[in-house]
């Protein structure tokens, strides 16, 4: 029988899928629980529907993702930081500092687990960033870090 699942169900399947399972499991547990719905002619349009519309949902989401990006590309933001004489920073600059001046200087939310940094930032200079704005979308922007 085959089934759309309403709920992800450990060893069948995630939400939102059409799965094949025997009848018994299906009529006895799935949607006696709630599981599941029969996969009718009827459920089988709306499921198609919202397949199409949950794909074009994400085609917009990811065009405008990298829309974004490209708008990013090549910017960069400007963090002072205090360091000693030998031009060393007194700790690091970290990827929720990076977040924080994006949001401030960019205008742009981005969580500090969304940011990568090439490397620790330990010294003045110019680091690359990379946010990661969607699934597969990246943005690279340039990190300059100034003494006070």
């Amino acid at each position: 029988m085959q089934v759309i699942l309403k709920e992800d169900v450990q060893g069948s399947g995630k939400k939102g899928d059409l799965v094949k399972v025997s009848d018994g499991y299906a009529k006895n547990f799935l949607i006696k629980k709630g599981l599941a719905v029969q996969a009718t002619p009827q459920a089988l349009t709306e499921y198609k529907a919202q397949q199409a519309a949950n794909a074009a949902r994400e085609a917009k989401d990811r065009k405008a993702a990298q829309d974004l990006a490209k708008s990013l590309e090549g910017k960069s933001i400007k963090i002072v930081a205090k360091a000693g004489e030998s031009g060393k920073l007194f700790g690091s600059v970290t990827a929720k500092e990076v977040a924080g001046e994006l949001e401030a200087q960019l205008g742009l939310e981005a969580d500090k687990r969304k940011v990568s940094l090439e490397s620790d930032i330990k010294a003045h200079g110019t680091y690359t960033a990379e946010i990661k704005l969607y699934p597969g979308v990246v943005a690279k922007v340039f990190v300059v870090v100034k003494d006070e």
